[in-house]
C-alpha cells in the first residue's frame, strides 16, 4: 500500500488568492496601536457607524418575537422580499424586473459576488475584473477555479477602463466582466453611454456583464448613480448587485440582491439553493420596511448627504494640513494618492498606512490591498462623525510635517 505523502498543513492552495492579507495585518497594527496607548481612529473598514431607520428596527423587532419566523427560510428569498426589491427598482431606476425569474436575494451582496463565479463559469474560464477592485472579485475567481484578467483603471483616464485597450483575445475567451460604479475603492462615475458601450461590447463577444452597484445611494453634488439596467437590452446580458449594507445602514443584517438576466440569476439560484437556507425572515421584513421608506412620502435624504457633508469637511480638512485630495463623487471612501514626496523618500502605500496607524492612531488601507495598480494610494472610510474626522485630519497633517511629506 502507498501512503499518502504527509501534510503539514490542511489549507487548500486557493486560499493563497482569495485576496489580501492587508485587511489582517492592518488589524494587528491597530492593535499594536492600541498596546501603546494611542487612541485608534479606525478609517479602515467601510462599515456604517450609524444603525438603520428606527422603523426599520421596529419592523425587525416585532418580525423576531413572531413564533412561525424561525423555520428554514427560502434559498431564493420570500416573494414578499423580491416583490418589493422589483418595486423598488421600477421607483428608484425605471427599470421592470421580474421578481420570481430575475431577482434573487442574498446573504449581503458579498454572497452573491463571492458565488457567481461558481455558478456561471467552468474551471479555467476567463473573467475581466478591475484593478483596483474590491478583493472578493478576484477572490472569487480563485475559489471557482477563473482564471482573473486584470482591467486597469488608472488616473490618467479619470479611472474609467479603457474598454477599447482589451485584447480581442481576451474578450473571446471570457465569460464575464465585472465592474463596479461608483467603485470601492475608486468612486468613479459612469454615465449610460458608457454603459451603453459596455453592452455593445457584451453582445458583441457573448459576454455577461456584472455590474457591483453596491453605493447606488451614495452620489454627491447632485449626482444620482444609475443602473446598468437601465441601457435598452441590458437585461438580456447583464446582472446587477445591491446591497442595504451602505444604502441602509443594515450591514450587520446581511441582505441584498441580484437582478438582471434571467438565465444567470437562475444558475445562481441554483448554486445557492444547494448551499444555505437563505436570510433570516425578520431581516427580509426590516429590508421591506427599508424600501418602503425609501419609496415613501417621507422618504428624506437617505444616506447619501450625511457622508457628502463628511466628505467636505475631511477633505477641507486635509486641505488646510497641506495634503490635497481629489474629491470623491460618491461612495463612503476616499481614494488618496500619497503626497508628492513619498515616493522619494522610500515610502510606499503599506509604509504610510503602517507608520502613521502607529505614530498616530489613524487608521487607513494600503491601496495595493485592491491591486497593483493601488501602489500609490490609500483608501480611507468616512465612517466617523465630524468631530473625529477633523481629529484624523490634524493628526495626518502633524505626521505629514513630521516626515517632510507637507506639500
Amino acid at each position: 500500500m502507498t501512503l499518502k505523502a504527509s501534510k503539514s498543513t490542511w489549507r487548500a492552495d486557493k486560499l493563497s488568492s482569495l485576496g489580501s492579507s492587508i485587511f489582517q495585518e492592518v488589524a494587528g497594527w491597530k492593535n499594536e496601536a492600541a498596546a501603546a496607548g494611542k487612541d485608534i481612529i479606525d478609517l479602515g473598514i467601510g462599515s456604517p457607524d450609524w444603525g438603520p431607520a428606527i422603523e426599520i428596527r421596529r419592523a425587525l423587532s416585532e418580525s423576531v418575537l413572531k413564533e412561525d419566523g424561525y423555520s428554514y427560510p427560502s434559498s431564493e428569498g420570500g416573494l414578499a422580499f423580491r416583490r418589493k426589491a422589483s418595486d423598488w427598482m421600477r421607483h428608484r431606476f425605471g427599470v421592470e424586473i421580474d421578481p420570481e425569474t430575475e431577482l434573487l436575494t442574498l446573504m449581503g451582496s458579498q454572497d452573491g459576488l463571492a458565488h457567481l463565479a461558481l455558478a456561471v463559469c467552468n474551471p479555467g474560464d476567463t473573467a475581466i475584473v478591475p484593478d483596483p477592485g474590491y478583493p472578493i472579485y478576484s477572490g472569487a475567481l480563485a475559489i471557482a477555479g477563473v482564471t482573473p484578467w486584470l482591467l486597469p483603471l488608472k488616473a490618467e483616464n479619470g479611472f474609467l477602463p479603457d474598454l477599447e485597450a482589451i485584447p480581442e483575445d481576451v474578450l473571446e475567451r471570457a465569460s464575464f466582466i465585472l465592474l463596479n460604479f461608483p467603485g470601492n475603492p475608486v468612486s468613479v462615475r459612469a454615465d449610460e453611454a458608457f454603459f451603453g458601450e459596455l453592452i455593445e461590447l457584451a453582445r458583441k463577444w457573448n459576454l455577461l456583464v456584472v455590474h457591483d452597484l453596491a453605493y447606488s445611494e451614495m452620489g454627491f453634488d447632485g449626482y444620482r448613480p444609475i443602473s446598468i439596467l437601465q441601457v435598452p437590452g441590458a437585461r438580456e446580458t447583464a446582472v446587477e448587485f445591491h446591497s442595504f449594507s451602505k444604502s441602509f445602514n443594515m450591514a450587520g443584517c446581511r441582505i441584498g440582491f441580484l437582478a438582471g438576466n434571467r438565465d444567470a440569476v437562475g444558475a445562481l439560484r441554483t448554486l445557492k439553493g444547494n448551499i444555505d437556507y437563505g436570510v433570516f425572515e425578520p431581516v427580509q421584513e426590516a429590508a421591506i420596511a427599508a424600501l418602503d421608506q425609501a419609496m415613501g412620502p417621507d422618504a428624506g435624504e437617505g444616506v447619501g448627504p450625511l457622508y457628502e457633508r463628511r466628505r467636505d469637511a475631511f477633505i477641507g480638512a486635509l486641505r488646510d494640513e497641506d495634503w490635497d485630495v481629489p474629491k470623491p463623487a460618491a461612495t463612503m471612501f476616499v481614494w488618496a494618492p500619497l503626497p508628492g514626496g513619498a515616493a522619494a523618500a522610500g515610502i510606499d502605500s503599506r509604509r504610510f498606512a503602517r507608520e502613521l496607524l502607529l505614530e498616530t492612531g489613524v487608521a487607513v488601507i494600503p491601496g495595493d490591498a485592491f491591486g497593483a495598480e493601488g501602489r500609490g494610494f490609500v483608501r480611507i472610510a468616512l465612517v466617523q462623525d465630524a468631530e473625529r474626522l477633523a481629529e484624523a485630519a490634524r493628526r495626518i497633517g502633524r505626521f505629514l510635517r513630521a516626515k517632510g511629506l507637507a506639500e
